[in-house]
């Protein structure tokens, strides 16, 4: 030990040095590179472990090696270990940063905690005042239309009375009739709300709400993030097996998502994937799919209308329609579905040839807003055909609606064009660079419940597709679908009004939820044994579920005014409501309906209890008018009326009387008949070319 002391301390100082600062070097490099490839959990784990095993190694005999060399005095080979060992630091420092940065990032669109807020607001002409009357959300589930709402009251000491209100659109509704004089929103309720269409005075025109109410109190609180909570059962799983992901477009334009859940789900897109086939199907969910909301006692209303409530309802919803567990949600805005074009370099899509154009100057082009809802000289346009399409593009595309005959129906396909083309893109990424680059895209307008390494454990699905594109491009299959619908438009009491829903077929629905089951390996897939193609025709991919309409449709509310009771009575029977009759004075035939209490159009599975009047056939018509011989015969028999009629003396006619001038003509009186609200007629929306169309 004494020879090694002395030794070592007539070792050249410079050598010390350098050999004491590569030692420290390299073991933090080492430490820090470690901890960073630790985290890439189920990605090439034995080349993992092969790597930490060989660089430990290596500074265990740097360690040894380096000291010998530098107490031996042979300088080349103290210098050649330090040179070498010193190359592996910077390897350390990079790869760590990237790994770090990467998880950061993937970390970032994890949002287990979120700050939930909820406005009071008024319209901005009315003065808040104690006896103000305050509408707020019956459910307690609700986080900022009922909890958070009863903690800003307690906060503000405010001695209100409060009406409980089933929905938003009824309360808002309240809120414009003046029923109400304030109520609690979700802080996110000019996106919410945009495209809903409230009652207006008739001497107004319908305004945004946002434009027509003032926030006058506001409460935040960060919460655990309820998506998450609803979708627990997911925490454990990988990507390396058969999975389900909710895709929710957020309409915001703004670089970032709001911090609280609630938003305006007008995109809803339901993907199941199997990694081990490679196979993925997607089902577009219309907006106005009329559907029982899960989070609001199951009543009926559009499925959009449950991103009220946040994510969660709208997962538990989607659930409750398919039947399919749902694994995974993503929600993007208008600027992260931009920024993630833009990183992969643009998207093939064949645009569709739209049905209208938006002005002469654009004729036969599909134009849209931009991402920041602009229109004139930031109107994005382009023209139908194969093409690549830029972010911009592609988000107008995804978006345009208003050019096409069907509508939402429309905007679905093209969604899921989008998706098959981004999904194709992704495939050509090679380099740590495009992966990072795409990254950064979408971690800031992303946000999901995937954590960083069930992302992560995507790795070997990614690399099989990967290696299998090199020897086939259509490596990736991807199954759209089609849900048959039908036009449903249901009549509100509250609003007063019909609102413009759809209706699907059981049967479509079956046959694309069939196709997700045996995807995800839940149900075996049915052994096709014949198969027949025609020459003569361009064969295209097949929709699932497209012109399937077998299946009991949802029915409304007839209009029974003038059938008799009797077939009101089992008709009553047949549908399982509850009906009374209430026998009143009428002219028309005994047994007769004269009125329903339930508005002609309200949904059938929303009625429990129907009261109808009934004539009793001793009214007197009132649209009958008396004729001379009736008014003689009711002056005769008169009990008032004196026995003997006196003559009437032409010469002295009463002075009341005029004479009638011949020229002038008498105005006609036009007959006053009742009249009942239009009902819009029910029509089956199908594509053109379905055979099975309803006429």
């Amino acid at each position: 030990m004494k020879v090694f002391l002395k030794k070592l301390k007539k070792a050249h100082i410079a050598k010390k040095i350098f050999y004491i600062l590569t030692t420290v070097l390299y073991t933090i490099s080492l430490i820090y590179f470690i901890q960073g490839i630790l985290q890439l959990k189920g990605i090439e784990n034995v080349l993992r472990i092969i790597a930490i095993t060989f660089f430990i190694i290596w500074g265990l005999i740097y360690l040894l090696s380096g000291l010998l060399t530098m107490l031996s005095k042979k300088k080349k080979g103290f210098i050649f270990l330090t040179i070498f060992t010193l190359l592996f630091c910077p390897v350390f420092t990079v790869s760590s940063y990237y790994i770090n940065k990467i998880y950061g990032s993937l970390n970032n669109m994890v949002k287990n905690e979120l700050l939930y807020t909820t406005n009071l607001i008024t319209l901005k002409d009315t003065q808040f005042k104690s006896a103000s009357v305050i509408g707020m959300i019956e459910s307690k589930d609700d986080i900022e239309g009922n909890q958070l709402a009863k903690k800003l009251i307690k906060k503000n000491n405010l001695t209100n009375k409060v009406k409980y209100f089933e929905d938003y659109q009824s309360m808002i509704l309240a809120l414009y009739k003046g029923e109400i004089d304030g109520c609690f929103v979700s802080s996110n309720y000019a996106i919410i709300f945009k495209n809903e269409k409230f009652e207006a005075a008739e001497d107004e025109e319908e305004t945004p709400l946002a434009d027509r109410v003032k926030v006058i109190y506001e409460y935040s609180e960060e919460r655990t993030n309820q998506d998450v909570i609803t979708l627990e059962q997911s925490k454990n799983k990988t990507l390396t097996e058969p999975f389900t992901v909710l895709i929710m477009g957020v309409d915001s334009d703004i670089d970032g998502l709001k911090a609280n859940q609630a938003f305006n789900g007008d995109t809803l897109i339901m993907v199941t994937f199997n990694p081990n086939t490679l196979t993925a199907t997607m089902f577009s969910i219309p907006r106005d799919m009329y559907v029982p909301i899960a989070c609001n006692h199951n009543r009926y209303n559009k499925i959009n209308s449950s991103a009220a409530y946040g994510s969660s309802c709208v997962i538990n919803t989607v659930k409750q329609l398919t039947g399919i567990d749902i694994d995974y949600y993503v929600k993007m805005n208008f600027i992260g579905v931009v920024q993630l074009v833009e990183a992969l370099g643009g998207v093939t899509v064949d645009v569709e040839e739209p049905d209208f154009y938006y002005d002469e100057a654009h004729k036969g082009q599909v134009c849209e807003q931009n991402s920041h809802r602009q229109f004139g000289n930031q109107l994005v346009c382009m023209n139908p055909g194969i093409q690549t399409l830029n972010g911009e593009q592609a988000l107008a595309y995804a978006r345009c609606r208003h050019l096409y005959a069907i509508s939402d129906i429309a905007r679905n396909q093209h969604q899921q064009q989008i998706i098959e083309a981004m999904a194709q893109k992704l495939k050509s990424i090679r380099s740590i660079e495009d992966f990072e680059k795409i990254l950064n895209a979408v971690s800031n307008n992303l946000e999901t419940n995937m954590t960083p390494e069930q992302i992560m454990s995507f790795y070997d699905v990614g690399k099989d597709m990967l290696l299998s594109s090199n020897a086939n491009s259509n490596a990736l299959s991807i199954k759209k679908t089609y849900l048959a619908y039908y036009s449903l438009p249901v009549y509100i009491p509250g609003a007063d009004r019909y609102t413009s829903a759809l209706g699907y077929y059981q049967g479509s629905l079956n046959a694309i939820t069939t196709l997700m089951k045996e995807n995800l390996g839940l149900a075996t897939p049915k052994n096709i044994k014949t198969f027949s193609i025609s020459y003569n025709e361009n064969y295209t991919t097949p929709l699932v579920g497209y012109g399937i309409t077998t299946g009991e449709k949802l029915q409304r509310m007839p209009n029974l005014i003038g059938q008799d009771e009797y077939y009101v009575q089992n008709w009553c029977t047949s549908n399982g409501i509850t009906c009374e009759f209430k026998e009143i004075t009428h002219s028309a035939t005994k047994g007769t309906i004269t009125y329903q209490e339930v508005h002609e159009g309200v949904l059938l599975k929303s009625i429990t209890y129907a009261l109808f009047d009934v004539s009793d056939g001793k009214g007197v018509d009132e649209t009958k008018k008396p004729t001379k011989e009736d008014e003689d015969d009711n002056e005769e028999t008169g009990s008032d009326k004196e026995e003997t009629e006196k003559p009437k003396d032409e010469n002295n006619k009463d002075e009341t009387e005029k004479p009638k001038d011949e020229n002038t003509e008498t105005p006609k009186e036009e007959p006053t008949t009742p009249t009942t609200p239009e009902t819009p007629t029910e029509e089956p929306t199908t594509p053109a070319g379905d055979e099975n169309e309803e006429q």
